[in-house]
């Protein structure tokens, strides 16, 4: 059974997060000839607080 992870910023909407699973679900079955109903995805959602890039939280990066 496939079990994929993803770690994001938190902040999408829940359309896009089901839209993500969709896709990954959906390649990870072709790429893998897996059938849809074995694979796993869990999304993770990290608070801008807790993610840094270059030494500086997300929060506080100009995006």
């Amino acid at each position: 059974m496939p079990i994929v992870q993803l770690q994001i910023l938190q902040g999408r909407s829940e359309e896009k997060i089901a839209e993500v699973i969709e896709n990954v679900t959906n390649t990870i079955s072709e790429t893998l000839d897996a059938p849809k109903e074995s694979i796993r995805v869990i999304v993770t959602e990290i608070p801008k607080t807790h993610w840094g890039r270059a030494g500086i939280p997300m929060s506080k990066v100009q995006q």
